[in-house]
């Protein structure tokens, strides 16, 4: 496969400083595997996925500097192209090689939905493999997965599987399967074509304010990390252990405030609260 540098990612524009500071990340700045895989790590179990401002109707730039504002320095979450954006431009600022890619989430679906998911495909200085970031999903996986065919991976229990499929056209499509509760589970398909900017742009604006987009009708949130995956749909919070049990119970209106900011990592003010239990 061949990659590109990313050119037009903005990575200069990044406060590298601040981006790596959110993640608590301290070590070396070098575009190695092992790099990536603990930046993978950081950012997926630092950053929440939400789509609070997509509910609220608040637009949702994508330029670096808009992105690292609200994830970076007000510390809050965001969904796949916003988290995507700001990897991307500190890939680009280490020097990583990598190709921008758009997915269909699947889940199990049998009908063909829009490509609205952003992922990468990554290759390191020391390493002549390429590999699958998929940072912005909102459940893992906590590290890069081999871009090869029959590729599994594992972290911390939770796996991970590639598949590569030919279409009735002749073209090759990727499939990422997790392993849940109910075993494994197509979780989206994406292929190789490379995305730019401006593609994100133009999902995002779909995701963020179509009146068929689901991200704009209802609060969806999740926080990854090694022991649990926490997802609120709604006022529906479930719980996801790597063993693939799970719990689910509802949240009060009332108690939706602590719930964000203590298991998810999510400050809103009240007024952001009442605005999202009346949407």
């Amino acid at each position: 496969m061949q990659t590109d540098r990313g050119d037009g990612w903005q990575g200069d524009r990044l406060d590298l400083d601040a981006y790596l500071g959110r993640l608590g990340y301290d070590g070396e700045r070098a575009p190695t595997l092992d790099v990536l895989r603990a930046l993978h790590r950081a950012h997926v179990t630092s950053i929440p996925f939400e789509n609070v401002y997509a509910v609220l109707g608040i637009p949702l730039p994508l330029d670096v500097e808009s992105v690292e504002d609200k994830l970076v320095r007000r510390q809050r979450g965001g969904y796949c192209y916003e988290h995507v954006t700001l990897f991307a431009a500190a890939l680009e600022n280490l020097g990583f090689r990598f190709t921008a890619m758009s997915g269909r989430i699947t889940l199990g679906a049998d009908k063909i939905l829009p490509a609205t998911h952003a992922l990468l495909a990554v290759t390191a200085s020391d390493d002549d493999r390429t590999w699958l970031c998929d940072v912005g999903f909102g459940a893992g996986p906590l590290g890069p997965v081999e871009l090869a065919d029959g590729a599994e991976a594992e972290f911390d229990g939770w796996r991970f599987r590639l598949e590569r499929r030919t279409d009735v056209h002749g073209f090759d499509q990727w499939w990422l399967y997790q392993y849940g509760p109910d075993g494994w589970i197509d979780r989206h398909t994406f292929t190789l074509n490379p995305q730019y900017p401006i593609d994100y742009v133009v999902g995002s604006h779909y995701v963020g304010s179509h009146p068929r987009s689901p991200f704009v009708k209802r609060l969806f949130a999740q926080q990854f990390s090694a022991a649990r995956h926490h997802q609120i749909d709604g006022l529906t919070w479930t719980t996801t252990y790597p063993d693939g049990t799970r719990t689910e119970q509802t949240v009060e209106p009332a108690g939706l405030r602590h719930v964000l900011e203590k298991e998810f990592g999510i400050l809103l003010d009240s007024e952001e609260i009442d605005r999202l239990l009346q949407a």
